[in-house]
């Protein structure tokens, strides 16, 4: 069974179709695992396509349930994050990535280039540039470093378990800490996909700025099925090829874990796959 999942603050989130799990290091260097049932979504978004732009959202809802409780490991109980805190946060991410990697380079695009094909070709290079600088600069911030080992963690142990070795810290200390089906993979698609529908928006620049938004969910569920489409062709040479940019990708998102942080992502996911 193909597994998945995602780093959270000192920890890591597996899952598989029925279940996730979360393994933190808590303050008192014992790990603390949660074991939650996914949110289920009604059969019919299930379909080729749908279940890219639906799926997509309930896993993300997950995903930050799972790291709102790694947060709340690691803080007092009086300083517990609130509902109120977290949709705040939620608010600004989603405005921040609006102004950042949409606003900002169709305006610095249209700077230089009014309209027409070149336009859209310099937004998508822009936003693309602007996606590999933010990772750059984060990745040097000493608690995303710890963030994207345990992002490595997580890849290994995927690897070691798909790969039908015994879990444990020395198989997968040997792993690769890249895997295709990584989330930066699927960013790093969308974007590249994006480059080619937005030239398709015609209109004048409001239109054109709304269009960007608005096809997201689109290109997200395109994005999905030629991710489905790469693990499951993975050894075909036109795969490869689509999938290595993405890989390149990862030597940002991901660093090399110590051994308790692979002790972590391996208890997340035997408690996944216990039954």
């Amino acid at each position: 069974m193909k597994v998945g999942g995602q780093a959270v603050v000192e920890g890591v989130m597996m899952r598989n179709k029925d279940r996730f799990a979360v393994a933190v290091r808590a303050q008192d260097k014992k790990i603390k695992i949660l074991r939650k049932k996914n949110t289920k979504y009604p059969k019919f978004f299930s379909y080729f396509f749908i279940r890219g732009i639906i799926g997509l959202f309930f896993t993300l809802y997950d995903g930050i349930k799972a790291l709102i409780w790694s947060s709340n490991q690691q803080l007092e109980k009086d300083d517990k994050i609130t509902t109120k805190e977290i949709i705040l946060t939620i608010a600004f991410s989603l405005i921040f990535t609006v102004i950042i990697f949409v606003a900002i380079p169709f305006f610095s695009a249209r700077w230089i280039q009014s309209d027409g094909f070149w336009f859209d070709v310099l937004d998508g290079v822009f936003r693309l540039a602007l996606f590999i600088i933010y990772l750059s600069v984060i990745s040097l911030m000493k608690d995303v470093k710890t963030l994207f080992q345990y992002h490595g963690a997580e890849h290994k142990v995927i690897n070691c378990y798909e790969s039908k070795q015994k879990l444990n810290v020395v198989n997968a200390k040997h792993c690769s800490r890249f895997n295709p089906r990584c989330g930066t993979s699927f960013v790093l698609l969308v974007m590249l996909i994006a480059i080619v529908l937005f030239t398709l928006i015609p209109g004048g620049l409001v239109a054109k700025l709304l269009g960007r938004i608005l096809l997201i969910p689109i290109i997200a569920g395109i994005a999905y099925e030629l991710v489905k489409l790469s693990d499951k062709y993975c050894n075909n040479i036109l795969v490869r090829i689509v999938v290595a940019p993405g890989l390149w990708l990862q030597r940002i998102t991901t660093k090399e874990p110590d051994e308790k942080q692979l002790m972590v992502a391996i208890r997340s996911l035997e408690a996944v796959i216990e039954d």
